[in-house]
């Protein structure tokens, strides 16, 4: 499943869900969580179920549902299970023992874990590869962990995350590589910074990000734009894995000008291999 862009529809909104298809997200997220009220939560799983009967197979659709200690997750199942969605966002992961309690309740559903939403969570960032069978990614959050620790925010006076939150970043980025699963950035939220987000997403994928999660359709296509290979990359990575095919035996190149090995031939391979996805 392609993961450069997971656009957020809230569940108890259904007039902006058959508009979200045309937005060119990779999949869409239909959210009974944080985005619903407790009283709009019956309309939100009904508005959600109705979708995925109409909808389901012309784009990947998962669902956010209410946290493990909610008591509100099995009639979120309850509702959206008679038409299994592609997936199940969720939140307040706390590492394996919550995909394995969720994949009880909803067997054979890949799970998208927010894995950074409480304190304990961050201490179980590691364990997500004794169950990389139930999980269709890995991602993290922002704002629900400094409100559960009391600080004043993530992010400092520039917009940048804080050292806090770097950590949960790159512990999310690197359990999920471990777990050989999809590495999903967190939302952008300033909504009217297409710059901000253009800059946002380049570093994610820079930095070994597969896509993020977007909270407007106008993101959707600087997503896209920032997870796909530009022509250079394209000609630069075929250059790389042409020159090691010229050399068979060869375990190091000298290529205009630098050294080249065995990660720089895997990292060429990647960007063909991201390319060739993208286009299919």
């Amino acid at each position: 499943m392609r993961l450069r862009s997971l656009l957020f529809v809230p569940g108890d909104r259904p007039d902006r869900m058959e508009k979200a298809l045309r937005y060119g997200a990779d999949a869409l997220i239909l959210d009974l969580e944080d985005s619903v009220t407790p009283d709009a939560k019956p309309a939100a799983r009904l508005a959600a179920a109705n979708f995925l009967r109409q909808a389901k197979g012309r784009i990947p659709l998962l669902v956010r549902v209410n946290p493990l200690d909610s008591g509100l997750l099995d009639d979120d199942l309850a509702a959206i299970l008679q038409v299994p969605p592609d997936g199940l966002v969720l939140p307040k992961a706390e590492g394996a023992p919550s995909v394995q309690a969720l994949s009880a309740k909803a067997p054979g559903i890949p799970i998208l874990p927010i894995a950074t939403e409480t304190p304990a969570a961050i201490f179980q960032l590691g364990s997500y590869e004794s169950v990389r069978h139930h999980l269709l990614g890995l991602t993290w959050g922002a704002e629900d962990l400094p409100a559960a620790i009391g600080a004043l925010g993530a992010r400092d006076g520039t917009g940048r995350y804080t050292a806090p939150y770097e950590l949960a970043r790159s512990l999310t980025l690197f359990g999920a590589h471990a777990a050989s699963v999809a590495a999903i950035e967190t939302v952008y939220p300033a909504l009217a910074d297409p710059d901000g987000l253009a800059a946002y997403a380049r570093r994610a994928r820079f930095d070994g990000f597969n896509g993020i999660m977007a909270i407007h359709p106008a993101q959707v296509p600087v997503i896209n734009q920032a997870f796909t290979p530009t022509p250079e990359e394209l000609t630069e990575a075929q250059a790389i894995v042409d020159a090691f095919a010229a050399s068979p035996g060869m375990g190091a190149l000298s290529y205009r000008g630098r050294m080249i090995d065995a990660p720089h031939l895997k990292q060429a391979r990647r960007v063909l291999e991201l390319a060739a996805d993208v286009a299919g």
